[in-house]
């Protein structure tokens, strides 16, 4: 039996807000345009890359702000608060290709071993600009990752196919990223990559105190605003309001305390959460799942690290 096939990229909608993966282990796909949905705050437990095919684009990383334009690569790790920035350009003409990676996807084909996660790993944006060599030599792989064949007829033969050669080549991505990632001359310059101050200074003051009691009057006065001129502002930055960041942050922190080994009692406690009814419901809210499932899901992670 012959099987036609037509093959393109992998697309979704500027106004797809989806922030979670159809498959458990990756997801590859292009985005166009000015986004519409994915323009407030919001993390994943799983690691993303964008890179620029067309255009340009802006990120809002927890505190700084990433101005990326073709050819360039932003790595997130997991549980990193962002967001589309908006800026004085349109982004109409951008074209981007969108990946998403599990901590356990990559363990995988690296046998276990956790070094093709390392790229992600870091404080603070990683944004590459690699030699025009080597972004091809990436790019390459990115494209066969996003292409999406269209066959015609009963295939199941060469759907087991594709996903070997799925994990051929995001093997080779990472095995090649990981390197050229090593190298310091390749991240960009200060210029891309701008604090953002109001944005700093509250992550800044709510991470000190964050196993206490946090109020927005407390943050408000922290930063030098009048309470009502702060919450307008901190929304139009973030597209969240003051009191979701907290509960966002404290959840984070919480996710990072099960990740060093503590048991989920200590993890809720310690980050600042009145009670468990309440941090069992915000995390329910945020992940879907319950924080033991969390835990259970991860734990061949958090026993290996």
């Amino acid at each position: 039996m012959v099987v036609n096939r037509k093959s393109s990229l992998r697309c979704r909608d500027a106004a797809d807000e989806r922030q979670y993966m159809l498959s458990g282990d990756y997801e590859v796909y292009e985005k166009a345009g000015e986004p519409v949905g994915a323009v407030s705050f919001h993390y994943h437990d799983f690691y993303e890359l964008i890179y620029i095919i067309e255009g340009e684009f802006s990120s809002l990383i927890e505190d700084r702000a990433v101005r990326m334009r073709k050819g360039d690569f932003l790595l997130i790790d997991k549980n990193v608060m962002h967001k589309y920035h908006p800026t004085e350009k349109k982004m109409d003409s951008s074209r981007r290709i969108i990946l998403w990676i599990s901590d356990q996807m990559l363990r995988e084909l690296a046998a276990g071993e956790p070094f093709l996660a390392e790229c992600f790993w870091g404080a603070g944006p990683k944004l590459y600009h690699f030699p025009i060599y080597y972004e091809e030599i990436l790019r390459g792989f990115l494209l066969k990752l996003a292409m999406s064949e269209i066959l015609e007829g009963d295939d199941v033969q060469n759907c087991g196919i594709r996903k070997v050669m799925d994990r051929g080549n995001l093997s080779l991505f990472f095995g090649y990223l990981n390197v050229l990632c090593k190298r310091e001359e390749y991240l960009s310059s200060t210029q891309e990559i701008v604090d953002h101050p109001l944005v700093e200074q509250v992550t800044g003051y709510i991470e000190t105190h964050l196993s206490q009691e946090i109020t927005v009057e407390e943050v408000a006065e922290a930063v030098h605003m009048s309470k009502y001129h702060f919450l307008r502002k901190f929304k139009e930055i973030t597209g969240m309001t003051v009191h979701n960041f907290i509960v966002n942050k404290r959840i984070i922190s919480a996710c990072q305390a099960m990740a060093e080994g503590k048991n989920i009692t200590e993890s809720w406690q310690q980050t600042g959460f009145a009670d468990y009814s309440s941090f069992l419901r915000n995390f329910r809210k945020i992940y879907g799942i319950s924080p033991k499932e969390y835990r259970e899901n991860n734990r061949s992670l958090i026993i290996s690290q």
